[in-house]
């Protein structure tokens, strides 16, 4: 049985961050033959400069994990009705290199507003579409009032928002093909 190698990127550097909880949480959902991996660090990639991006070791190692990773899961809140400057940075660093081109994403957003994070979705959705991504509407999802769905200790507790993590997570899965 071949494995799925799932990159999956926060959008928060808060280590108490919703999303990333959600990340955890996708991880542990996970069959036995799917890896889901989160990348740390997109604090230390540099402000996005094309000129240098051949020289930066931290920029190197985020395009390599992007590359070897057969799908891609995004979890953001939203900040100022947009995703957090640190993803959008991120993203940047991947415009001319074409990690992320032709392969399958899913992409969350997550907010303590009922709309959970509909316009970060949307304002991540437009980039990653960009980017040359694949996503379907299954593969997508805003979680709102995300406070009253997640313990202190990080758990995510509410059965439907489990249940739409669940849906996500197979429909990328499903989309994944592994060389």
């Amino acid at each position: 049985m071949t494995t799925i190698r799932i990159a999956a990127i926060s959008g928060s550097l808060k280590t108490t961050s919703a999303n990333t909880c959600i990340l955890k949480h996708l991880a542990t959902l996970a069959p036995k033959n799917v890896s889901v991996s989160i990348i740390e660090g997109l604090d230390n990639l540099p402000h996005f400069n094309p000129d240098t991006a051949e020289n930066i070791p931290s920029v190197q190692i985020f395009r390599q994990q992007i590359k070897e990773a057969d799908a891609v899961i995004f979890s953001t809140p939203e900040y100022a009705f947009g995703v957090p400057g640190v993803l959008k940075n991120a993203l940047d660093w991947l415009v001319s290199s074409g990690e992320l081109n032709e392969k399958p994403i899913a992409a969350i957003s997550a907010s303590p507003l009922y709309t959970g994070g509909d316009k970060a979705l949307a304002s991540l959705l437009l980039t990653l579409t960009a980017l040359g991504t694949k996503f379907t509407p299954q593969s997508t999802i805003s979680i709102g009032n995300i406070k009253n769905n997640v313990t202190a200790e990080g758990m995510i507790t509410n059965a439907e928002t489990i249940q739409s993590l669940q849906t996500v997570l197979h429909n990328l899965i499903e989309r994944t093909t592994v060389p």
